[in-house]
């Protein structure tokens, strides 16, 4: 992976447009950017897109989803870090938010210069094999590593995601010794383990789950707290012997720090309305296997910072750095 330093991340602060694209402009609608760090696609996207419009709706303005991709999310957070506290412009975000201040010298002081709004929900990690390779559970996993450590590799979205701490964790838990392979997104990690190039694959239910559910992988471990309702079968890390071991991929919204708060629960009130619509929740929940929290911003501070609590601490006593 390309070496993610403080230069980087100003570099491509400096090169994305300084302006939002084109959009119709009233003196009575103003216009809000909806920040997403990541390109469009994913898991975050789509939470910003579907809300858009009810939002429009319920806050009388131009609402203009910006994807601002790269440095595993650190460029687009930079910028909202850095835009004014008009209440203006919001950061969606992914659970690579909480592990970035300790992977790479960022511009800016995630707990200070962002200030949370909402918790809008999470889903347990899957971990999943081919079915022609010999695992069918995690015991199988632990048998063969013990045998020949650095046997068994796992497929993640890149060095230092939620994914693949959660399998350093449980790899520390075991006693065993895995072989991370990182890749540049989820796309090329399945289509590695799909082709039978890894040994397993650690994702998000929402990426791995249809891949279980038509047969084209075996799922292994569901790192929650209980089973996924499509795949019920699929022990848990604690139905496999980790005690309260839980670990999630998790989404959320934060502003530029200074926000006024009025500002943030207005926001935060009407996000809960229009995301608990039927239709918008049905979607997220079926399709990406998301649990809606709808927490605001003090749930929100609370996760976050066990979070960081949780995955400090292992980037450095594994020293994992972003570009390996």
């Amino acid at each position: 992976m390309t070496k993610l330093t403080r230069r980087t991340i100003l570099a491509g602060i400096a090169a994305a447009p300084l302006a939002a694209p084109a959009v119709a402009r009233s003196q009575s609608a103003p216009v809000m950017r909806f920040v997403v760090p990541f390109p469009p696609g994913g898991t975050v996207d789509p939470i910003a897109r579907l809300s858009q419009p009810g939002m429009q709706e319920k806050l009388g303005a131009t609402i203009v989803v910006d994807n601002r991709p790269g440095a595993s999310g650190s460029i687009g957070s930079a910028q909202v870090a850095k835009s004014p506290p008009d209440g203006n412009t919001w950061l969606f975000v992914f659970d690579t938010h909480a592990a970035n201040p300790f992977l790479m010298n960022l511009p800016f002081d995630t707990e200070k210069d962002l200030a949370p709004v909402m918790l809008i929900g999470r889903a347990p990690y899957l971990l999943a094999s081919h079915p022609d390779k010999p695992y069918n559970s995690f015991a199988d996993i632990v048998k063969a590593s013990k045998a020949k450590p650095g046997s068994v590799s796992f497929a993640t979205v890149g060095a230092g995601s939620v994914g693949h701490l959660a399998m350093v964790m449980l790899g520390k838990r075991a006693g065993i010794q895995l072989t991370h392979v990182p890749y540049r997104g989820g796309g090329p990690a399945m289509a590695a383990t799909l082709g039978g190039q890894v040994e397993t694959i650690i994702g998000s239910a929402a990426l791995a789950t249809p891949q279980v559910v038509s047969g084209k992988l075996k799922g292994i471990l569901n790192t929650g707290a209980s089973p996924l309702k499509a795949l019920p079968n699929v022990q848990t890390a604690q139905q496999a012997g980790f005690d309260n071991f839980e670990t999630y991929a998790w989404w959320g919204v934060f502003a530029p720090g200074g926000t006024p708060q009025p500002v943030i629960d207005r926001f935060a009130t009407a996000l809960r309305e229009v995301l608990s619509q039927e239709k918008i929740s049905r979607q997220l929940s079926e399709q990406q296997q998301i649990e809606m929290v709808l927490g605001g911003p003090e749930e929100l501070r609370k996760f976050f910072t066990q979070q960081m609590q949780t995955w400090g601490p292992i980037i450095k006593e594994e020293n994992i750095k972003a570009d390996q």
